[in-house]
């Protein structure tokens, strides 16, 4: 057997070698550019880790509170939140994104961490956590169609959205759709996608002011409706609030900090409630323009997250859990050849449950 040659870091064919010679860089990012990410992830080796499946749950694919506005008006935004919302559109240069872009793609990189537990006062050190390191892909073709794969620790991750159903994949639990009205990803909230940031908070109430890693930052916030809440939650679950906060610097205009918060009522039949509260908190960094255009993304930063459990069936009274991730951005195109709806259909299985689903909500109450 001959010995393979090795590959080159990033795919380059002919075409894209004279672009390469030229001064262009475009062509890099194509169609083999993006079946080669797909490659990668398909056969990208991690060695398994416990704790990664609860990694995975919580910070691989978690979806936004609220949805976007359907269309992003000035005129639209709230009196409260125009002033910030423009200085935001201004600072990323979003708006040449609006009806000029007809999709996005991005790579990165992501290191998670866990701090197992935080019982009572007592705080396992953070020196005996284990880092996992991972890739991600995502696919975007504005507004409401979004893919992302992402893989840390032997797992392999995604979710999607077609403008119609939110799904999501994990090897433990399957293909499964989200609950509630169609949200965006939260990764894209995390400073990479400005023009749905300026949609989701367009319609947020100004609560104040904070400084942020030492900079004063006007604070928005965003709570989920109570007929979502209904519709997030089910016989043993019940989700109590969702709220989120954006704090935007007051000197450069740019989202610094994204928190949110839910808080869900866990009660199996015949037993006592308890109490999950999910609290993330992302800081974005690194803010610069992406090469070739004159719109400005976050291509770092980190998050982390506190899960508090607490309830009559816990012996020690609350029960926390901390984990982080931080993270970097490699690439980012825009219209990229070859992307089309197609890419973003759902699991056959799960469009037919949409439909039957969406069918029985006609139906009179005894037939449900």
């Amino acid at each position: 057997m001959q010995r393979l040659a090795p590959l080159m870091e990033e795919p380059m064919d002919e075409e894209d070698q004279e672009e390469e010679r030229g001064g262009g860089r475009r062509s890099k990012r194509s169609k083999s550019w993006k079946k080669w990410i797909k490659t990668q992830l398909q056969f990208i080796v991690f060695p398994k880790k416990p704790d990664m499946k609860l990694l995975l749950s919580v910070m691989g694919c978690p979806l936004f509170p609220v949805p976007p506005l359907s269309k992003i008006s000035l005129q639209q935004v709230s009196s409260s939140a125009q002033y910030i919302i423009q200085q935001f559109a201004a600072a990323t240069g979003c708006k040449k994104l609006a009806g000029e872009i007809k999709n996005t793609f991005v790579t990165g990189k992501i290191t998670m961490t866990m701090v197992n537990d935080l019982n009572g006062s007592t705080a396992v050190s953070s020196a005996s956590s284990v880092s996992h390191k991972g890739c991600f892909v995502m696919w975007q073709m504005l507004p409401e169609k979004w893919l992302i794969e992402l893989v840390g620790g032997g797992h392999k991750v995604s979710a999607g959205s077609d403008g119609e159903i939110t799904w999501r994949y994990t090897p433990w639990l399957g293909d499964h759709a989200a609950k509630g009205a169609i949200r965006p990803l939260r990764r894209a909230l995390q400073g990479l996608d400005p023009l749905t940031i300026s949609s989701v908070f367009s319609s947020a109430q100004f609560v104040g002011e904070k400084e942020i890693n030492g900079k004063d930052c006007f604070i928005l916030k965003l709570s989920t409706d109570q007929i979502d809440l209904s519709r997030r939650s089910d016989s043993t679950a019940e989700m109590i609030k969702h709220v989120a906060f954006g704090y935007f610097s007051q000197k450069s205009g740019l989202l610094i900090c994204l928190e949110d918060s839910s808080l869900t009522r866990i009660q199996i039949p015949g037993t006592v409630p308890t109490y999950w509260e999910t609290s993330m908190s992302s800081c974005m960094e690194d803010y610069r323009a992406i090469e070739g255009s004159e719109v400005v993304i976050a291509h770092s930063g980190k998050t982390d997250v506190l899960i508090s459990r607490f309830g009559e069936t816990l012996k020690g009274g609350i029960s926390v859990t901390r984990m982080e991730e931080k993270w970097t951005i490699d690439d980012v195109a825009f219209d990229v050849p070859g992307l089309s709806v197609d890419c973003f259909i759902p699991p056959k299985e799960m469009k037919m449950d949409f439909h039957h689903q969406d069918a029985q909500k006609h139906l009179p109450n005894y037939n449900r």
